[in-house]
């Protein structure tokens, strides 16, 4: 009789070790592997796909998502504001875990992204940034420094322009032209910022003059038309074309042949992002320089967002590492590009 209630106590012991157990272990936001872990999921709205650069962006996102174990909630907003809101509303209602987006403009989140943090769904600003009357309405911002990137482009162009000996075709100032990005959007209005403080502070600020600025809306098709434009309104007397992005430039370059000119030789021509078909353009002479913005945010992401799942603090911003290509670095480099 002593052994079996000895033998019932034991068991009943036992029970308790494994019900106290299960009980404190900690809320996993991992991977998903293992028995019991717990997958993240992650809503993302993404702009749409304008461009190589943001094919690349959209690629990374879903594949580190992957290789994380995180459920990934893809949306594509097509270029429209309101279908962001909407998605970010659907993730709520899915009640997901994080919710990561990319602003297609700077103004207007401050509603949805106040229900967002009333239903303690903690948001991640990606790329680009974002203007709110509130900034704890968002965990993080992760990408890229638009603002940093403007400015490597002018203190590119001034030093390659004096290291040259180039001279204004006009005898006195060097003619620019700009390809602005999306209306609105943070990369467009901080590109651009970026540039003209770099000029503004520079010694050699009296040497250049901005003749023309027009979006180009982030497309190879509508940089191709606004330079078309550009050309019929201003001839040649165009020295520099800085472009917002690659593919606004590779656009320019077509409009720039077809008028009958060399690209990268009668027009300077500086752009940002550091995609592959730039860096063949660089190769064939057709353009001088891309100041990099990186794409592969997709690894940051996941990380930074599993950290603030376990609860652990992130910087508010987070940049991604960039680089600064010139042509005569292209052929060297462009093997290496993984976008």
């Amino acid at each position: 009789m002593k052994k079996i209630v000895s033998l019932l106590l034991a068991a009943a012991m036992m029970l308790m070790v494994a019900g106290c157990g299960g009980g404190t272990e900690p809320k996993s936001s991992g991977s998903g592997s293992g028995s019991g872990a717990k997958q993240m999921t992650m809503g993302f709205s993404q702009i749409g796909a304008e461009s190589e650069w943001r094919t690349a962006n959209t690629e990374s996102i879903k594949q580190a998502a992957k290789d994380a174990g995180v459920k990934l909630i893809f949306s594509d907003a097509q270029q429209k504001q309101e279908n962001q809101i909407k998605a970010i509303r659907s993730f709520i209602a899915q009640g997901v875990d994080i919710i990561a987006f990319v602003p297609i403009v700077e103004t207007g989140w401050d509603t949805v992204l106040k229900e967002a943090k009333d239903a303690k769904i903690p948001v991640i600003v990606v790329d680009r940034d974002v203007k709110l009357g509130d900034d704890s309405l968002y965990v993080a911002k992760i990408g890229t420094d638009s603002v940093a990137e403007g400015h490597k482009v002018f203190k590119w162009l001034d030093e390659y322009m004096t290291k040259q000996h180039k001279q204004p075709k006009d005898g006195s100032q060097f003619q620019v032209a700009i390809l602005e990005g999306t209306v609105g959007s943070s990369p467009a209005l901080r590109r651009q910022q970026g540039f003209k403080d770099e000029m503004a502070a520079s010694s050699n600020a009296g040497k250049y003059n901005i003749i023309a600025s027009q979006t180009g809306e982030f497309t190879r098709q509508k940089g191709q038309e606004v330079m078309e434009s550009f050309l019929k309104s201003y001839g040649n007397k165009i020295d520099v074309l800085f472009a917002h992005n690659d593919d606004m430039a590779l656009g320019a370059i077509q409009a720039i042949e077809a008028a009958g000119m060399k690209p990268g030789k009668d027009i300077t021509i500086v752009s940002i992002d550091g995609v592959k078909g730039i860096f063949q353009a660089m190769i064939d002479g057709k353009s001088n320089c891309t100041v990099e913005c990186n794409p592969l945010q997709g690894p940051l992401l996941m990380e930074t967002a599993k950290k603030i799942l376990a609860g652990q603090k992130v910087d508010k911003l987070v940049y991604v590492e960039e680089g600064v290509f010139p042509s005569d670095k292209a052929a060297e480099v462009l093997p290496s590009r993984k976008y």
